[in-house]
């Protein structure tokens, strides 16, 4: 069937705002979270995620699936690379030293604050950014790359727009590449074991997960899309989606990471990582 231009058209608009709880409250909300549980959150992922080893470490998901085994960025030597979400930016510092030009951008300063004490430990320095991945503080058309191991996309009430703001950041030709929670994983308690099993959640369900303080203030929020979703966030931002990678379980790789196990991880995936580039 030939499509009229006005359908056209309209299938290439950014998807509405799936949310109740907007980007400011999000921003803050997850600012705070970030900042008060950076140290807790290292001490329990900090080693596997290459935090602290020299270079730093490019791990994608709790699979440990590890760029420098399957290359989905591509060859990054001599590249701009923007790290989106960067946290204490182990993946921006593997980066730089494989040859590439890196930066890495993150809304926490504390997360950030690690990574620089990190780097100071290392002798490496790759400049760090605080601000949020709804307003890249760079000019257009600056990056040769970009990336994101679980960092942002999930915690922004306007994901679409941060697929707005990569593509506008990125120079033709450029490659996208981000990691998140597998759309289906929402319908699940976050549980490793059996329970972890039962759906208990309606996948087209987009109220955002929050968490709030004694007085009502909220203190974290996660926010859910679809696959679908995603794909009409990375088309409206005039992005191209090459693949989505879905890590299946390692064989004999035992270790867990909240919902992530090797009990679920034989039944369905953990992690989406969506493949993109800008023409």
């Amino acid at each position: 069937m030939i499509e009229d231009d006005t359908t056209q058209e309209a299938s290439v608009r950014p998807p509405r705002l799936l949310t109740g709880v907007d980007s400011a409250t999000s921003d803050r909300a997850n600012r705070w979270w970030w900042d008060h549980d950076a140290q807790n959150y290292h001490d329990e992922h900090g080693e596997f995620l290459g935090t602290y080893a020299a270079g730093g470490d490019f791990i994608w998901c709790p699979e440990g699936l590890r760029e420098a085994d399957i290359g989905l960025l591509g060859d990054v030597v001599g590249r701009d690379v923007l790290e989106v979400g960067c946290g204490s930016a182990p993946c921006a510092r593997w980066l730089a030293g494989q040859g590439a030009r890196a930066v890495g951008v993150d809304l926490s300063r504390r997360m950030l604050g690690i990574g620089l004490a990190a780097m100071a430990a290392d002798g490496m320095h790759v400049p760090l950014v605080q601000a949020t991945a709804e307003s890249l503080p760079f000019a257009d058309g600056s990056f040769d790359v970009a990336c994101s191991a679980f960092g942002a996309v999930p915690f922004v009430a306007d994901s679409a727009g941060v697929m707005a703001e990569v593509a506008r950041v990125l120079r033709p030709g450029g490659r996208w590449v981000f990691a998140v929670n597998h759309p289906m994983r929402w319908m699940f308690l976050d549980d490793p074991g059996p329970e972890g099993l039962v759906v208990r959640i309606p996948y087209f369900d987009r109220t955002p997960y929050t968490e709030a303080d004694d007085t009502g203030a909220i203190t974290y929020v996660e926010h859910h899309r679809t696959v679908g979703d995603r794909v009409r966030e990375i088309r409206s931002a005039g992005l191209l989606l090459d693949d989505i990678v879905e890590p299946e379980w390692p064989e004999g790789f035992d270790k867990e990471w909240g919902q992530w196990s090797p009990f679920r991880g034989q039944y369905f995936p953990g992690t989406a990582i969506f493949c993109c580039r800008k023409p």
